[in-house]
């Protein structure tokens, strides 16, 4: 236990420093935002890699495959086709026009060159969503790293929350993008290295592939091994289109199209894409083997999310499961330091209210950071609920409120300030109501209610999208 104890200290001691480094770097509220848009492609592509997985990846996405087998590998191919429309499709108009505009956020950019009051209302508007749900997001990284501590030291959640909540904020406060981007470089390196050595190690445990497909067969419900799992006919349907649908929900994320924005130049981006495809082919075809895997090894464990710290001490010596551990709180952090920022960006810079205190433009930005820090710290002890569930709804809710508009935008569709409000308005509105059906309501008669309890939540994830859509194309002709 102490030797897992030095080696999270000396990792978290090891990212301050990258932050105090970073520091000398930020001289602008540009610098801290978008690094002076100088980010080369490995940089770029494995920051972007971690950002995009997280804790839902390695907690989350393992506890799903271990509950549910082999139907939950519907998610995969979903998340390989995200990273290449955002790098392939929308990353080319993103890096120019950013670099022609100065464009600092990815707000910025849906919103155009237009200016005026309905351009000031719209990206408050933006601001607001934005917030909203990045406190949610930001939660379900605490507590994944609140559930890393307590599960090794005699702490509460409430004191694991703050002590992970504190090292974030401490080094994203001072390096801001710099130290962000290069803290989850490090995070995703060692990110998939303990998750590709996890997932060999729980299948030599097993005897190999096929003797793994046994034990799970002997063991397991007929329906674990099998892609339709246990659905048929439309519910199938649902279930497919609901988790292939996760994917929408890339393109419409600030902390992830940030990094486009920011990339130095058109050969970075293209190697980037490489990078950050090479890392998730990786990660998720190891970490889909340890869900399997560790459901023959592990078949009786109350909570599917805690596996990688189960595998990690039953299989590993105490210094590479120390590193397993650090390795989920790097998941954590190369998440919640870059939706923090993001979520900085949306209050200081989209609502103008840097602007307002001329030569103070990062103190307001650090002080975004602090605020929604705390508001994350407080909903995760508050509203408690699982990594998976709280990270779905503020992916999908982003996806469906700025995604249709930034695809307008990215194919140079005619885009009107009222249009891109209503848009993001109806796309939010939407995920809220079938989250909230699905979750909140109890049983009823209610068609709301019923749709939104599909398997795969296709109406939480698929239908929000539609609306705005309608919307675009109809003021589009319009004008």
């Amino acid at each position: 236990m102490l030797i897992i104890l030095f080696i999270l200290v000396l990792y978290s001691v090891a990212l301050l420093g990258i932050g105090v480094w970073a520091k000398s770097r930020v001289t602008s509220s540009e610098d801290f935002l978008v690094g002076g848009r100088k980010l080369g492609p490995w940089v770029a592509g494995l920051s972007y890699a971690a950002s995009t997985s997280s804790a839902w990846a390695l907690l989350g996405f393992t506890g799903f495959v271990y509950m549910i087998g082999l139907s939950a590998l519907w998610i995969v191919p979903g998340i390989w086709i995200g990273y290449a429309v955002v790098w392939l499709v929308m990353g080319p108009r993103l890096l120019a026009e950013s670099h022609e505009q100065d464009h600092v956020t990815p707000t910025d950019f849906v919103l155009g060159k237009d200016r005026g009051n309905m351009r000031a209302l719209a990206a408050m508007l933006a601001s607001l969503l934005i917030s909203l749900c990045f406190i949610f997001y930001i939660a379900a990284q605490f507590d994944a790293a609140g559930k890393a501590l307590i599960e090794h030291y005699p702490i509460s959640l409430a004191q694991a929350v703050i002590i992970g909540a504190a090292v974030i904020l401490i080094y994203s406060f001072i390096g801001g993008f710099w130290a962000v981007s290069l803290t989850d470089t490090v995070q995703a390196l060692v990110m998939i290295a303990v998750a590709v050595l996890l997932g060999i190690a729980a299948v030599i445990e097993l005897g190999g592939v096929g003797a793994m497909l046994d034990a799970l067969q002997a063991s397991g419900p007929h329906e674990y091994l099998s892609f339709r799992g246990q659905y048929a006919g439309l519910l199938l349907f649902g279930f497919i289109a609901g988790t292939l649908g996760i994917t929408l929900g890339a393109f419409g994320q600030p902390q992830l199209l940030v990094r486009l924005m920011a990339v130095k130049d058109e050969p970075s981006r293209r190697k980037g894409f490489v990078i950050v495809l090479v890392w998730g082919v990786l990660i998720y075809v190891a970490l889909s083997f340890l869900g399997l895997a560790g459901r023959a090894l592990f078949p009786a464990m109350p909570d599917g999310e805690a596996l990688l710290y189960t595998a990690a001490e039953a299989l590993l010596p105490t210094v590479l499961a120390g590193i397993a551990i650090a390795a989920t709180l790097s998941a954590v952090m190369s998440t919640a330091d870059s939706i923090l920022l993001s979520a900085s960006a949306a209050i200081a810079h989209d609502t103008g209210l840097g602007r307002r205190f001329p030569g103070r433009e990062l103190l307001v930005s650090r002080a975004a950071v602090l605020g929604i820090t705390v508001l994350a710290v407080v909903l995760t002890l508050m509203l408690p609920d699982t990594i998976f569930n709280r990270v779905l709804f503020a992916w999908s809710a982003l996806g469906a409120a700025f995604g249709p508009v930034m695809f307008f935008r990215v194919f140079r569709w005619p885009v009107s300030m009222g249009a891109a409000m209503l848009a993001m308005l109806l796309g939010f509105g939407c995920t809220v109501l079938f989250y909230s059906a699905g979750t909140v309501f109890g049983p009823s008669d209610s068609l709301i209610v019923y749709f939104a309890r599909l398997p795969g939540d296709p109406f939480e994830r698929i239908v929000p999208w539609l609306p705005g859509l309608l919307v675009l194309a109809a003021a589009s002709k319009l004008k």
